[in-house]
């Protein structure tokens, strides 16, 4: 399977400067799935009021992008719904069917808390085989919501991270992969945002051992994800089955 990320310079609230921007950069790119960063419509905003989407401009937008292209994409975007704002991410495939995770651990540190309204479950894919759990940004860093119970393959990390504290989105991502046996692909913006910081080139995808996979062309950074590799690997390393039991309680 491969898998195509954008590291997109998100234009500041400006969904259809982004929507142009996002078709223009894979017009001519092929994949089985598409990643684009975290609220690629809008850069992370606190003001949600403003630029939530209320009528699902973005989900339609991904839709459209993955009936054209015959893959599925996926990516996350700001939306209210029934008076609350959620930080949602999409796998839309290409005959419109569409799994949504709303962003569980927000990030407090830049108010996110206070906006937005947290998850309050944990989702997996399953597309063409591969079964993916999909994450949003700061989900990166804690552990047990993303530790694998021998029930995906793949993990899949949209976001916007900015450039003073990449080592960590780097090292995390790694350590995801080599304590879940999974492919982790951590998809990250690029350029300056509106409250001025700057995000680095960054997106990784990691191998269950720790090995980078991806391969980069200016903002396209794609990785071949070979299930039957991995199923070989977790095989002959069943490091999985040692792993603590225990059950993950969220509340709504």
């Amino acid at each position: 399977m491969r898998i195509t990320g954008l590291n997109l310079d998100i234009a500041w609230k400006n969904k259809g400067k982004n929507f142009q921007l996002i078709e223009d950069q894979l017009n001519d790119q092929e994949a089985d799935i598409f990643l684009l960063p975290e609220m690629f419509s809008t850069g992370f905003c606190m003001d949600a009021a403003e630029v939530a989407d209320r009528n699902e401009e973005s989900l339609d937008f991904l839709k459209k992008l993955s009936k054209e292209k015959n893959a599925a994409f996926c990516g996350s975007a700001p939306v209210e719904e029934s008076g609350r704002f959620y930080n949602r991410m999409y796998f839309v495939q290409p005959d419109s069917e569409t799994v949504f995770y709303n962003k569980r651990h927000l990030f407090s540190f830049s108010g996110e808390d206070k906006v937005y309204t947290p998850g309050n479950k944990r989702v997996i894919v399953n597309y063409q085989g591969f079964r993916i759990l999909l994450q949003v940004c700061y989900d990166l860093r804690f552990p047990v919501f993303a530790r694998n119970n021998d029930d995906y393959d793949a993990v899949f990390y949209v976001a916007n991270w900015p450039e003073k504290r990449v080592g960590a989105w780097e090292h995390l991502l790694k350590a995801r992969a080599i304590e879940n046996l999974s492919f982790v692909f951590g998809l990250n913006r690029i350029g300056t945002d509106g409250n001025e910081l700057f995000y680095q080139e960054s997106s990784h995808c990691f191998f269950a051992d720790g090995k980078e996979i991806s391969h980069k062309n200016g903002n396209i950074v794609s990785a071949e994800l070979d299930l039957k590799e991995l199923k070989n690997f977790r095989n002959h390393f069943q490091f999985l089955n040692d792993r603590d039991d225990f059950e993950i309680k969220l509340n709504s």
